[in-house]
């Protein structure tokens, strides 16, 4: 794995000048492209990303300044430093106005341009920086470590810190809320990658007609809304990890464009006509059973292959509930803020150890952090917890259903037992209140009033 060479266009009418220009900027690890005029310089610009352009000022067919308004209304991400012969005020305030980084006036010392060119390298880092500060907050705000002592899932993360050293692309499977991203992210962090950008796309969140777009990018004027060229996330994560959640709802279109870039390391954005390379770790995710996808060819066996070098299975809650006391000391931690952290009843406890968690770690958080904001005690209790149709009795806690629909005889109060009702018969109608308060004997503005009394919600 290495850094992408930083690219330059330098754009001046003296083949001389470029020529001696060129071998000096390459004497310092630089790419460099040379054009004789702003034309020329438009079109390579119309194909390829360049990171800096060395523009002159006065060139026939199409001056610097004219092709600066034009570079920085269409290439937002390329720095431009102009050169000028001719040492003229006016000029420099005009070009600096336009967006130039700055304005120099030959002749110049080798090091006095070089010293410029990496102060705009540096500011257009910065610019990339803030493009992806979501991004590294939430990776930042996860936790960098992940709370187990469940065996399968410490063996899970032993292979994933063994596989972390390799460039292989990763599967993780998992249901919804089980911490793919942290997994992920884990993986990222253990790799040689890790000083480098993170970035994740969530394939289901994306529209089919955007998803290509998000991930190679887009060259202006490619569709109705593409007013720039813009990079996608493979370029903008060169370097480092792209994790690709819900891979298993990326469309049919744009899976054979993924699988090509797997395959060669290159692309093309919407639009565009050159191929570009970029070098990123592919890490995707999944809640699905991608080989019975495959079979029934809703997805690519041949980019199932490329993904599922290395497949990581992330066990669900109700597997591993030995970790739930850990998690739900660590999240009562995270909440806590200043102040010390609540404590959890042993009946509560209790309660959340006999819970199936179909939401997972993520459902596990929302209930202890509603708990720790709304409970008015240093410990949180049973009725503090908000779990469906829990009883508020565990005398019996062999008997006491946790979840689920609450039996007729079950140790719980009849206010517990006419809210399991309730939700039971609008549940069986759809939601449907009309119908349900006719079956429940009541008006349906009285039904409103239990639902709310009961905090139902919305029940299909």
């Amino acid at each position: 794995m290495g850094k992408q060479p930083i690219s330059i266009l330098a754009v001046d009418d003296s083949e001389d000048f470029l020529d001696a220009l060129k071998y000096m900027l390459e004497q310092e690890g630089y790419t460099v492209t040379t054009a004789p005029d702003g034309a020329v310089a438009l079109a390579l610009l119309q194909t390829e990303a360049f990171d800096l352009v060395l523009l002159d000022v006065n060139m026939p067919r199409l001056n610097g300044l004219e092709v600066l308004k034009s570079v920085k209304s269409l290439y937002l991400e390329s720095e431009i430093i102009m050169l000028s012969g001719v040492d003229e005020l006016k000029v420099a305030v005009e070009c600096m106005s336009f967006g130039a980084y700055y304005y120099i006036t030959k002749p110049y010392s080798s090091s006095e341009l070089l010293f410029l060119i990496e102060r705009a390298l540096e500011r257009k880092r910065l610019l990339f920086q803030n493009r992806v500060f979501k991004a590294d907050l939430a990776r930042r705000a996860m936790s960098s470590h992940i709370v187990s002592q469940n065996r399968s899932l410490l063996e899970m993360l032993d292979m994933a810190a063994r596989s972390a050293a390799s460039d292989s692309t990763i599967l993780i499977e998992g249901a919804s809320g089980t911490g793919k991203e942290l997994v992920a992210n884990f993986v990222h962090s253990n790799s040689s990658r890790k000083d480098q950008s993170f970035m994740a796309l969530n394939c289901s969140s994306i529209p089919e007609t955007l998803i290509e777009s998000e991930l190679f990018g887009h060259e202006k004027g490619s569709f109705t809304d593409a007013t720039s060229t813009e990079q996608g996330l493979v370029e903008m994560a060169s370097g480092g990890t792209l994790f690709l959640d819900e891979i298993g709802e990326m469309s049919l279109t744009v899976q054979p464009k993924l699988l090509r870039f797997l395959q060669t390391g290159e692309f093309r954005r919407v639009g565009g006509n050159k191929n570009l390379k970029a070098d990123v770790r592919i890490i995707s995710a999944t809640n699905k059973d991608l080989r019975q996808e495959a079979q029934g060819r809703r997805f690519r066996e041949d980019l199932l292959f490329r993904l599922n070098v290395i497949t990581l299975h992330l066990p669900a809650l109700r597997e591993r509930k030995d970790d739930i006391p850990l998690l739900v000391e660590h999240f009562l931690s995270r909440h806590a803020g200043s102040k010390p952290p609540k404590r959890l009843d042993e009946k509560a406890l209790e309660v959340l150890m006999k819970y199936d968690w179909p939401g997972n770690v993520r459902e596990l958080e929302n209930v202890m952090e509603r708990a720790a904001i709304l409970s008015q005690d240093d410990v949180i209790y049973f009725d503090d917890l908000a779990l469906p149709l829990k009883p508020r009795s565990l005398h019996d806690s062999s008997l006491a259903p946790v979840a689920g629909t609450i039996q007729v005889g079950s140790p719980v109060s009849m206010g517990d037992m006419q809210k399991a009702h309730v939700a039971g018969v609008l549940r069986s109608v759809s939601g449907n209140k009309e119908i349900a308060a006719k079956i429940l004997g009541m008006s349906v503005k009285t039904l409103y009033s239990k639902m709310q009394a009961y905090n139902l919600g919305e029940l299909h």
